[in-house]
């Protein structure tokens, strides 16, 4: 699938001047996003998107790896310094960085957390180097019986692994299915919800929808809540790294072992690093010798949850790469990003494409080693960058976003999609309703509905030929397990504890 010729195109590409450019470029801009409190990654990938449209694929798909690796650190800084998490996935340890702060060690806590972030994505690259292309061999034996169960899949992994009540996920998951059935039906061509506006006869465009439900609701929320700031914590230059070797050898365990969950738990559609940072918390503590620590300064809980968020990034490419099913809501961007760059995701990639996607590899290994300069580079400027006055930042990301969501096809409608949807997920937000459900609701209905057209129409209306090909009964066993969990999971402790009485 990959050869020498292969990988040294790929080097070339990922060497040209401008390439090496735009990463550094699309480097700073994600740890200025990511260290603003309430700009999230996914918000800052969104905005990234209308500069991609002139790339070639290399250079937009560099500038989206290394924008995320370093959003999704630069997180840590505000959570550190100011008790923000910058990033969602930054909230699993924002009491014990902050608690260290506070005993004067914003410097050491900073840097340790730097570290173990490229560690944990350099971990999180190597895993999708060796794992996407042997996925990708068996996903070329799939059919559309195996697609409809992994679509299933994916989307039931969505609401399985929101933090939060499963049914206000199921909700927000069908808000996104039903926002995917406007426009024409995929087995007859008939206009469904479209009330008689042509605008809406190709459904809704993937990329404005993504600008309004993460930068639009990002800008709504912020300037709804009013959040106060306090004064940011300094921090020596010269206490960035000290000790910090120190903390990575006595946690090396800590690191793989969060390393590999956190890629794994990327690996899951739905799941990405906020959930790995979570998980990660949560087992570190289960063993730990010193529980009762943790919230108050513990610095075994922060290297792990730190060095999962990063791997998954990584993890979270696997699936959007090798099936065309992203991973985390910045993936089901960049999927976007992949169709309009004429790169359909999916097994055929890797022979079609494979200096691209071998490009995207390396610059997963180069964004990581960057982040530890351009990382320190940022914790120096942490306090300076932490003081941008809200009213000049949000205007300008308003800017963007309508430049961004009119761009896709010159129309006005799509500025005013970018605008309904965000109010949407700003309700959905306030109201406890996860958003990520409802974002692979739009991006796997297309895939689930064809699928199950497709095969339907193939099996004459049967649904037996969904279990006679080996992969495809496995994974419907696998989904039909999947959602009886709920119902036999409360059912089967009620009756072992009857039994114990």
């Amino acid at each position: 699938m990959f050869n020498l010729d292969s990988l040294g195109h790929a080097l070339s590409l990922l060497m040209d001047p401008y390439v090496v450019a735009v990463i550094v470029g699309s480097s700073v801009y994600g740890l200025f996003v990511g260290a603003m409190p309430g700009l999230t990654a996914s918000m800052a990938t969104a905005l990234l998107v209308p500069v991609t449209f002139f790339m070639e694929p290399v250079p937009a798909l560099a500038a989206m790896v290394a924008m995320e690796a370093m959003a999704i650190f630069a997180g840590d800084i505000p959570a550190a310094l100011i008790h923000i998490p910058g990033t969602p996935s930054s909230a699993a340890y924002v009491e014990d960085s902050y608690a260290l702060t506070r005993q004067g060690q914003a410097g050491h806590v900073l840097g340790v957390q730097l570290i173990v972030s490229a560690m944990g994505g350099v971990i999180g690259a190597v895993i999708l180097i060796l794992l996407a292309p042997l996925l990708a061999e068996v996903a070329l034996r799939f059919s559309t019986y195996e697609y409809f169960w992994l679509a299933c899949f994916g989307l039931s992994c969505s609401v399985m692994v929101s933090s939060g009540s499963i049914s206000k996920a199921l909700l927000s998951l069908l808000i996104g299915l039903m926002f995917n059935c406007v426009g024409l039906d995929v087995a007859v061509g008939f206009p469904r919800f479209t009330f008689d506006n042509p605008d809406l006869l190709d459904g809704f465009s993937f990329i404005p929808v993504m600008i309004g439900m993460f930068g639009m609701a990002e800008i709504f929320r912020n300037v709804l809540l009013r959040e106060s700031r306090v004064a940011p914590f300094m921090v020596q230059g010269s206490a960035i790294f000290r000790g910090t070797w120190k903390v990575a050898r006595e946690h090396w365990r800590h690191i793989v072992r969060s390393g590999v969950i956190g890629t794994a738990i990327g690996v899951l559609p739905g799941a990405g690093a906020d959930i790995a940072a979570w998980v990660t918390y949560g087992i570190s503590r289960r063993f730990s010798k010193t529980p009762e620590l943790f919230g108050r300064g513990q610095i075994e809980g922060l290297v792990s949850a730190s060095t999962a968020n990063n791997a998954a990034l990584a993890g979270a490419w696997v699936p959007a790469l090798v099936f065309g099913i992203p991973g985390d809501s910045i993936t089901a961007i960049i999927i976007g990003v992949l169709y309009m760059k004429n790169l359909q995701p999916g097994p055929n990639i890797f022979e079609r494409s494979p200096e691209i996607i071998l490009a995207v590899y390396a610059t997963f290994i180069l964004a990581n080693l960057l982040l530890i300069p351009f990382g320190w580079l940022a914790i120096r400027l942490s306090s300076k960058v932490l003081r941008v006055p809200r009213n000049l930042l949000y205007p300008v990301i308003l800017l963007f976003c309508v430049v961004g969501a009119f761009a896709i096809n010159n129309s006005n409608f799509d500025v005013v999609v970018m605008l309904a949807f965000g109010v949407i997920a700003c309700f959905l937000e306030f109201n406890s309703i996860p958003v990520a459900p409802a974002i692979l609701g739009l991006v796997l209905g297309d895939l689930l509905e064809k699928s199950f057209m497709v095969s339907m129409m193939k099996s004459q209306w049967s649904l037996l030929p969904f279990f006679e090909r080996p992969i495809s009964a496995g994974l419907g066993i696998v989904v039909i397990l999947m959602w009886l969990t709920p119902i036999l999971v409360p059912f089967i402790r009620k009756r072992m504890k009857s039994e114990k009485s």
